[in-house]
């Protein structure tokens, strides 16, 4: 694959669909694979220019990382991309015991020889920006530093205390933040400001993003850097967003990105949500106004010792009111205030076992009903989930510009009730109200 722009591991699978979106969208081919392909499976997609693998380490540990990212980033750096991404949501919500990104940071600077890692969060296209290494992310119209997001900093798993990413990552990893901030890098001089961060014996270079034109001076910047330091860099879709916009400059890709037409609607859709996410709950209620029955699941019965009761229980239930003609959401929470989070922590490994019934349950009704879309939402959920269903890759069916970050996309495998299936993975925060039904009209706007 010798024409092969990026690779990259995202650390959930709704965060890998994103970065799909946005390279798909500017007409950079792109195939997500859900773990490391064989070599005939790689073999059908050499005509894409970008190779994503949609991972968990979002929801894991570091001791889970040392044992599962090694041969990741062994496997991209591998492709020989000009530049290998490791893909984090930019709400930026990490823990040292959960989904650490200094670690998975420090893991791929070793794999790849670098002293250096650049870093890019902020991606306006998706209303998140960094200023002077501040984090801050839109929510209902308002943009809120993220340590006063309405969301994010009550974040079930992860929540968002710090807004000032170099103190976050502090937290993460011994490695010295080096900020190169709106100051620096839309300096006359920002090459050689850039190039004396980038001299450090060892650090995480972050970027700052809060608009277009910085957007447009870090992408130079970062493919200046990379072609200096190594291929490896961190961060948010921003890293694509930035990047595209350095090579539409360079020429290496066009000026008009790919189209999508509408695909149209299907007569039923299957939705599973383990989100607690406000913007869930109003697209589930939203979605009940639009002809969708909401059906609610127990998450505590799904992961007990009976779980596989629940899981058949739920399975019937949606089957039942699939056959009625009405396209149904099975969710485990309907907004914050009912949020199990913390009776489901106590049980060892619940989360992901949450996220793995929920998978069951949509593949189950898939295979009952011959379903041809379906949507799973919640990132820590969609991680689980999609595993469930057999699927081996995806690539892009029709992106939302409206809304970024949870396109539409179609399943690849060997598994005949799958192969082909029509897919959204919809994180918590994303999307507009009535995105249940723009996905079940297979509309763009």
């Amino acid at each position: 694959m010798n024409d092969l722009l990026v690779s990259y591991y995202g650390d959930d699978f709704t965060g890998s669909t994103d970065v799909m979106e946005a390279l798909a969208s500017r007409g950079v081919e792109t195939a997500l694979f859900l773990g490391l392909p064989k070599l005939e499976l790689l073999a059908r997609f050499k005509h894409c220019r970008a190779i994503g693998i949609a991972g968990t380490s979002r929801s894991e540990t570091p001791a889970w990382m040392k044992l599962h990212l090694v041969p990741a980033f062994d496997w991209l750096r591998s492709l020989g991309a000009a530049i290998c991404h490791y893909k984090v949501c930019s709400t930026f919500d990490s823990s040292p015991g959960i989904g650490n990104i200094g670690k998975a940071i420090e893991i791929g600077g070793k794999i790849f020889g670098q002293a250096i890692v650049p870093v890019i969060v902020g991606a306006p296209q998706l209303k998140r920006y960094t200023a002077f290494g501040n984090l801050f992310a839109a929510y209902q119209g308002r943009v809120f530093r993220i340590d006063h997001h309405p969301v994010m900093s009550r974040h079930p798993v992860t929540p968002m205390d710090e807004a000032d990413l170099g103190v976050h990552l502090s937290k993460q990893t011994a490695l010295p933040v080096l900020l190169a901030d709106l100051v620096a890098i839309t300096a006359e001089d920002a090459d050689q400001r850039i190039d004396a961060l980038a001299s450090s014996p060892e650090g995480i270079l972050l970027l700052d993003v809060d608009s277009e034109a910085t957007q447009a001076a870090a992408g130079r910047q970062l493919l200046r850097v990379a072609g200096q330091s190594g291929s490896f860099v961190a961060g948010s879709s921003g890293v694509e967003y930035a990047l595209l916009d350095a090579w539409r400059r360079a020429g290496v890709i066009g000026e008009s990105g790919a189209e999508f037409p509408d695909i149209g609607p299907v007569d039923r859709l299957a939705v599973v949500s383990g989100s607690v996410s406000p913007t869930t709950e109003r697209q589930i209620r939203t979605a009940v106004e639009n002809g969708f029955e909401a059906i609610a699941l127990d998450p505590l019965a799904l992961v007990s010792e009976n779980g596989e009761g629940a899981v058949e229980a739920a399975v019937q239930a949606g089957i039942r009111k699939l056959k009625e003609g009405k396209s149904v959401i099975l969710y485990t929470a309907l907004g914050p205030s009912a949020d199990r989070g913390a009776d489901i922590d106590r049980l060892p490994g619940a989360r992901h076992r949450l996220g793995s019934s929920l998978g069951t349950i949509l593949r189950r009704l898939i295979e009952a009903e011959g379903l041809s879309r379906a949507v799973v939402a919640g990132g820590d959920t969609s991680s689980h989930a999609l595993r469930q269903l057999k699927i081996d890759a995806l690539t892009m069916l029709l992106p939302l510009p409206q809304t970024p970050g949870s396109p539409l996309c179609l399943a690849h495998g060997d598994y005949p009730p799958t192969n082909g299936l029509q897919i959204a993975l919809k994180g918590g925060q994303v999307g507009t109200d009535g995105y249940f039904a723009q996905i079940r009209d297979g509309r763009k706007n």
